[in-house]
């Protein structure tokens, strides 16, 4: 485990109930494109890797998928469960599932690159589960950002916060560009075929008051810059927020932040 994975294990311990409520909205755009990716019709035999609040399964199950799922938070396999009744959803965490080998038609990986130490590593892992000809698609987080993922972060800047001192970044020799020519050129290092990427563009609409909700409560890697100056350096930020805003405001109070992830599929 790389010092990066011992971070994220300490960001999101606890941190279930947050998520739901506030990003998981977000990552679920990509879900039927990603679904779509990995070929996922009835009868398919697939694993939701980094299941989260259960977004990609609960879509998974309406396709008529025989779907398992797993994730290294116990708070989200808590949180799948509920909303997936009735699917197997086990703890587990990259490089090394709880699988044997070829076990899955498909294998899908909802932003979850994001949160390993070791990528490549992982799409090894991924490839040996899946069946020879099978599918794995994958989405990580455009960088740089788009404006509207930028916002909170140019808030916390602004208010003169700075990332804390335990949060590690992903070693540079793990390292890989997050962008589609990057993430495709990953896949086929991972052994895949037949590897396509592409970018999926959106505006999330979202309250302002609940799209600040996740960060201040501590969710992801933002949450903890925000929140690295304790309820004054949270205050300062927010009011850097708040004028902020003004450059994604819409109708109806709303916010239309525009956000861009890399998509990218290929055969076992």
């Amino acid at each position: 485990m790389t010092a990066f994975d011992v971070s994220e294990r300490r960001i999101w311990d606890g941190r279930a109930e947050s998520y739901a409520r506030t990003f998981a909205r977000l990552c679920a755009h990509t879900v039927p494109a990603l679904l779509d990716a990995a070929a996922v019709v009835a009868g398919t035999r697939l694993l939701d890797v980094g299941c989260g609040s259960g977004s990609v399964t609960v879509a998974a199950v309406g396709r008529g998928a025989v779907v398992r799922a797993v994730d290294a938070e116990p708070g989200m396999v808590g949180a799948t469960r509920r909303a997936a009744p009735g699917v197997e959803v086990r703890t587990g965490s990259l490089p090394q599932l709880p699988y044997p080998d070829g076990e899955f038609d498909a294998v899908v990986a909802n932003f979850v690159l994001n949160h390993v130490g070791r990528p490549l590593d992982a799409l090894v892992e991924l490839r040996r589960i899946t069946r020879p000809g099978g599918r794995v698609a994958v989405t990580v987080w455009q960088v740089p950002n788009a404006p509207g993922q930028a916002l909170i972060g140019r808030a916390a800047r602004a208010a003169g916060l700075t990332r804390p001192d335990w949060l590690a970044r992903v070693d540079e020799e793990h390292d890989f560009p997050r962008t589609p020519q990057g993430l495709r050129a990953l896949l086929t290092a991972a052994g895949l075929g037949d590897v396509r990427s592409g970018s999926v563009a959106w505006d999330h609409r979202v309250d302002p008051d609940d799209w600040w909700a996740g960060p201040a409560s501590g969710v992801a890697a933002i949450g903890q810059l925000v929140n690295s100056r304790g309820p004054e350096g949270v205050a300062a930020a927010k009011r850097e927020y708040d004028v902020l805003c003004e450059e994604f405001a819409v109708e109806d109070g709303l916010l239309a932040l525009p956000h861009v992830a890399v998509l990218a599929q290929g055969s076992a």
